[in-house]
Formats: C-alpha cells, structure tokens, sequence
C-alpha cells in the first residue's frame, strides 16, 4: 500500500499540437486540494535497501532500484534529488516476446573429469531453455498513456539544466515525439538522433530493410549542457579554419594578413545527428551480459560525454542490462538504475562490481509496491488462474472476468484478477471500482450473490468498501482479496543442503561452505515443460532431454554469504558467479577455474544466498 501521493501537476506546454487517438489520463489522481481540484500525484512506497556496494556514504549517490518509474520518481521527488540527465530505452511497442536464454551450469562433482580448466565447450552443446522477460505488446492508446505519465514523472525529477535521450524505433517514436512536443515543448526539441547499425542483417525483405532507432533529444530549458564530441577522421582533410568572432558573434572563416582563407589540415570532424559507430551492433556480442536487448556502450558514452560533466547525476528509468550506470560509473558520473524486472537489477549489480578498473559504490532498493511478487508478469499471468482454488470457464463472460467459482451457498461466483502485464491494473481505486460496479458487473449474464475482486494495490481497502456500501448499485456482496497473499502462498522456496567448516590456507585461517545438494521446484517444473514441449515437437526423431543430476548444484547462477549482518540488509563479504560455461567469477574478477561447489571467506558466515539460473534468490542463516 501506497504511503502517501507525491504532487505532480503535468506542466504540458500550451499551444503545441496535440494526438487526438487517445485520451490522456493518470492512474495516479492523489487526493483532492483545499479548494477541491484534484492533485496529480506519485504514490510514494516504503523504499527498502536490500544491499549496500562499496564505500558506504559513496553508495547513497548511486542507486540500483527495483520498482515503476513513476513510483521511482516519487521517491526521488520526496528526497529532493534531481537529475542531470536521463537516458531511456522504454519498450517500442513492437508486438515482441523477450526472453532469457538460461543456460544449465556444469555439475562441479564432474568437473575433474574434464581435460583442462581453460578449455571452453562449444556453445552450442550447451544445455539451456528460454524463460520469457516481458512482452513488448501494447495497444497503442495504452501505451500512450503509459508514456505520457512515465515522461510527466520524469520530467518532475528533472534539474533545470537537464537533458533527456528517449531511444525507439519506427514502431511508436512519431507519436512520442508529439508527446514530447506537449510534455516538453517544441522549443526545447533539441534533436532526432539517427543510430545506423549497419552491421545487423536482416536477411531477405520485400522492402528497404529497417536499420535504425532513433533517439529524440529534449532539454528541460534553454540553459542546458551540452559538450561537442568529435570524432577521428578516416583520412586527413584540407579545410577552412574557423574562428570565434567576438564583434559578430559568429564563427567566421580565418585569414592571413594579406586576407586569404588559411586552411588546415584536419584530423577530426564534429558528430552530427547520424551515429555510425564500428562494432555498434550486437552489443551482447562485444560486451556479453546475457540481456535481450542490450545496447552498447559506446553509444551511452557519447550520450553522457555530450550532455552531462562529470559528477553530474545519469538516469535511466528503463534500465535494462545496466549499461547506462556501467558507462555513467566509468566516465565519473553519478547514477541512477531502475527497471521492474529481477533479471535487469541483478545483470546490472554484478555488471557493475565486476568493472575493478572503476570500483562503483551503490545501494541496491526495492520499492515495496508488489512488483516483487510477481518477478515475472508474463509467467504469472500464464499460471494464475490455476492458482485461485475452484475457478472455472463460464460460457458468455466477457475477458474482463478471470472465471467463476461454483459456490454451494452462494451460487456461481464472479473473480476479477488484475491484469499482472498491465500497469493500470495494479492500483485498485475508486474510479476503477466504479467501473466494475456499473459497468462489468451490469454485463454479467446472471445476477451474483458475491463477487471476488483481487488488487495487486489499494489506497485504503475501508474507504473502499464504504464507497461500495454507499454506491448501493448491486446487492452483490464485493469481497476484497490481496493477490501478494494468494503469491505468498504459493511460493515454495528453493532448498539446500550445506556445511560449514574452519580451514588454513598459507596459515590464515578461512571459513568454507560446501554446497551438498540444491533443489529448485521453479527450475525444475521449467526444465520438465521444455523436455515435454521438444519430446512432442521431435516428431519421432530422438530427442536428448535436459537430465539434472542427484545434487542438482547445476542449477546454481550465483551464490554469496554474509558475514556481517545476520539479518536486513545484505553485505556481501565473498560471492562467486558460475558463467554459463561453468567457470567461476569469484567477487567480479573473471577466472579459468570450474566451480567446485564451494565458497569461501575469511570471516565467519552468518548467512549464505543462493540465485538459480532463473533469477529466484534465497537466504539461509548458517
């Protein structure tokens, strides 16, 4: 439940041209001011950090956030942090499923067996299935409406100065440029920035193949940075020289004293708006962190060497892989990473400790506003109506309605589900009940006794249930359920078995935690669908499953233990990454050994953490 709304009053700039498909609200409407105009707002949540990276006081400049945007920009508002400059990468409205490719780890009681530690399996013998991320599917009123809050959010936390890159394609970017116009001005429009990857082949088209996003600048006002950036010629070229005139104001061009134009030679030529850069394109190729739409990092460097100075603060609200916070970090910029999905938070912390050339101190938050239980929407959805006990099909319900109940004392029983893959959903409140009262519940094709509503959110569940009291609309008995506990419920937590033992290495004495066996019901419900789907899609040919062994410590991404706090926040004192490969990065230096089901630590373990290869983590007191 929210705490509080954090005011925001969208400051669109009158006179601009304006979309008219769509109309233009905020789930967000707060609460109503003296006067009783109603107030924009933010829902502010109880922010809690989840871990702490570095030098202490350095780790509260830079954040790692897990939650929304508008509700990350609440919090940023209520603390008075403004941002310098923003970078986002929002979905294009494409129509595309995006998935994680996860990759089965070796089994370290195997790993003797292989000849030697530097030898790297083929790729393609890998043992891996995909698991989705999100869907990139919108309607386009939807995800209009969706922008122009997130951008009336954002630009609320914006400095004065501030600059913001919004990077899309052909898909959605010509309507959201005209957002922008509204939301920002035209006269702040700064430019449409072509990214040419002229490497990406697309194959055979029956069209003039599309090898290009474009990237729309705007500034907050006039008085913003901007730092040309030059790049190497190919060759060298004979040009005019070009100086400052102070009388004009003007570059003009230089001349000798007997006033002929005084070339030079040039080396350099200033970046326009149509970036070609080499080895642009496939980022996770050239910079692999296992993220579907990883963008490089030569393309974030520009864009923070061109509009911010060091120190300054880099956002990115859609973060994704992390390469925003990884470049600001490198380039000794301050930063901000946000994104919804487990998989970006954790790609983009290990991103960020295994760059030692640039240590990053940051903290690690997660906004307590329910995304958390649900760690992946399109998956949830998929299975959440088998989780609600009873729930049926009912011939002549509209798809507003997730089924009925069939109930002995009160007939057949109505339950609405939210939508996990819609953000309007997530918020139950009193417009939306309104809705369900007048106008779903006057669709159904009976007359219910009860009616099941589920909420990922509320305001105020009492204020709720008067404001359906006093509609008197239905004598239909609403029962309110929160959907986390019906999640809570249902999540059976990985297991495993462990030892610790004191050991002496070179006489130091260390503290070692073997890893007997692990279990995953998630990864391996996973493993067995995919041996299902590809044994009936093999089509008689004979088909290898994915076998896990007896210890199951193949399933194991990540693990990490804790030597200083017992419980709240984490502190990792020692933590080790098997790649997919099976070789160990023990606290983010890359090595050439296999895993051997341990870690170690030179002080006690008071907990130990465990991330399996779908992203799931849990803690155990040693």
């Amino acid at each position: 439940m929210s705490i509080k709304y954090i005011p925001y009053t969208p400051e669109t700039i009158e006179g601009q041209a304006l979309l008219d498909n769509f109309t233009r609200t905020l789930r967000y409407k707060g609460n109503y001011d003296i006067k009783g105009k109603l107030v924009r707002g933010m829902p502010l949540y109880e922010m809690q950090t989840v871990e702490t990276v570095g030098e202490a006081e350095k780790a509260k400049e830079n954040l790692v956030i897990r939650g929304e945007c508008v509700s990350a920009c609440a919090y940023l508002k209520e603390k008075g942090i403004l941002v310098d400059l923003i970078y986002i990468d929002p979905p294009f409205a494409s129509g595309a499923d995006y998935s994680k490719t996860v990759y089965i780890r070796q089994n370290p009681k195997l790993a003797k067996a292989l000849k030697q530690a530097e030898e790297e399996l083929d790729i393609e013998e890998l043992k891996s299935f995909e698991e989705k991320m999100y869907g990139d599917v919108w309607d386009k009123e939807k995800y209009l409406n969706w922008m122009y809050e997130n951008l009336c959010a954002i630009k609320s936390v914006m400095s004065e100065t501030a600059s913001i890159y919004v990077h899309l394609d052909y898909h959605i970017g010509h309507y959201v440029k005209i957002l922008m116009d509204e939301i920002f001005g035209e006269d702040n429009f700064r430019n449409e920035i072509i990214w040419y990857y002229y490497n990406k082949m697309q194959g055979n088209v029956n069209r003039f193949a599309s090898n290009h996003d474009s990237i729309y600048v705007y500034a907050k006002s006039d008085d913003f940075v901007f730092n040309q950036i030059r790049e190497q010629r190919e060759s060298s070229v004979k040009q005019i020289k070009r100086i400052w005139d102070k009388a004009s104001q003007k570059l003009v061009n230089a001349k000798d004293e007997n006033g002929k134009v005084i070339y030079q030679d040039s080396t350099e030529k200033t970046v326009d708006d149509v970036w070609r850069l080499s080895m642009l394109q496939p980022a996770d190729k050239e910079e692999p962190v296992g993220y579907a739409t990883q963008k490089p990092e030569a393309l974030l460097e520009r864009i923070i060497k061109a509009s911010s100075d060091e120190n300054m603060l880099v956002a990115d609200f859609f973060g994704g892989s992390g390469v925003t916070a990884a470049v600001a970090n490198k380039l000794n910029r301050r930063f901000i990473h946000c994104d919804v999905g487990i998989n970006s938070i954790q790609t983009s912390r290990d991103r960020l400790i295994a760059q030692k050339d640039t240590p990053a101190s940051f903290s690690v938050l997660e906004i307590k506003d329910g995304i958390s239980l649900f760690r992946n929407p399109v998956q949830t959805m998929e299975k959440l109506k088998s989780l609600v006990p009873g729930l049926g099909k009912m011939e002549g319900l509209s798809g507003f309605w997730a089924g009925c109940i069939e109930s002995i004392k009160d007939g057949t029983v109505p339950v609405y589900l939210p939508d996990l893959k819609n953000s309007e959903c997530k918020i139950l409140d009193k417009p939306f009940m309104s809705r369900i009262l007048h106008e779903h519940l006057g669709n159904l094709p009976f007359n219910p006794s009860r009616v099941i509503i589920y909420y990922v959110d509320v305001a105020d569940i009492t204020e709720l249930e008067d404001f359906v009291k006093a509609d008197k609309s239905t004598l239909a008995k609403i029962e309110f359920r929160d959907l986390k506990q019906l999640l809570d419920e249902i999540v059976i937590e990985d297991s495993v078995d462990f030892e610790v033992s004191e050991v002496q290495e070179e006489l130091i004495p260390e503290y070692k935690v073997t890893i007997k066996s692990f279990m995953s019901d998630r990864v391996l419900r996973h493993i067995n669908d995919y041996n299902q789907k590809c044994e009936l899609n093999s089509k008689g040919k004979k088909f290898k499953p994915i076998v896990i062994s007896e210890e199951g410590l193949e399933l194991i991404e990540w693990l990490s233990v804790d030597c200083t706090n017992a419980e709240g926040e984490w502190k990792s004192d020692s933590e080790i990454k098997i790649d997919k490969l099976g070789f160990v990065i023990k606290n983010g230096i890359k090595t050439k050994d296999f895993w051997d089901a341990e870690i170690k630590s030179e002080k006690k373990p008071l907990r130990l953490k465990i991330r399996n290869i779908c992203g799931d983590e849990s803690v155990w007191k040693v």
